[in-house]
């Protein structure tokens, strides 16, 4: 009787359990390293993306602010007088929307500057003029605020009323704050 030979251990084919283990450790190490280089190059892709919409929505209100009358006593039609100059009737002390008849304005009839003081929308809530909810910048916060700064300075000038500073900030859904001034002088 012939027996066939036992082959040797060297001519069989295939890992050993204890290859494939340290196989399996260098391909996590090594993913693990490439996954911590490219996460944070798509975090400020998204980043970029959100900065440029912000500005987009700053640029956008920062427009309708300033194309409304300075104060609420100026000559709405581009008068020859100004409020708070000689012979004209003194600008309003208040920084908010007006009551009329018994109501407060809403911004689709915000008239002048100062009534944008304060308006604030939350995450998911930003409206045009309108009132209609922006679905483009759900995830995103605005804020506006607008103060007499005469002196161009950034800083509160009282009652002095020949140059408004107006300020939108904007949140984005990173939680990234951005903030957009400009000036609306008494003209």
């Amino acid at each position: 009787m012939h027996s066939s030979p036992i082959l040797p251990y060297r001519h069989h084919k295939g890992f050993t359990l204890l290859e494939t283990i340290v196989g399996i450790v260098v391909l996590a190490i090594s993913l693990s390293v490439l996954t911590t280089f490219i996460y944070p190059v798509a975090q400020q892709s998204a980043e970029q993306l959100h900065q440029v919409k912000a500005a987009e929505l700053a640029q956008s209100m920062l427009n309708e602010i300033t194309n409304k009358a300075f104060d609420e006593n100026s000559d709405m039609a581009g008068g020859r007088l100004r409020c708070g100059e000689t012979a004209a009737p003194s600008c309003s002390l208040g920084m908010a929307p007006e009551v009329i008849l018994g109501e407060i304005e809403t911004r689709a009839t915000f008239n002048d500057v100062d009534d944008y003081n304060n308006l604030d929308y939350d995450v998911g809530e930003i409206e045009n003029s309108q009132g209609q909810v922006l679905d483009l910048y759900f995830g995103y916060a605005m804020s506006i605020s607008v103060y007499n700064d005469a002196n161009y300075d950034g800083s509160y000038t009282g009652n002095n009323s020949t140059a408004k500073l107006i300020t939108v900030t904007i949140i984005t859904p990173t939680d990234f704050s951005m903030r957009f001034s400009t000036y609306r002088a008494n003209f």
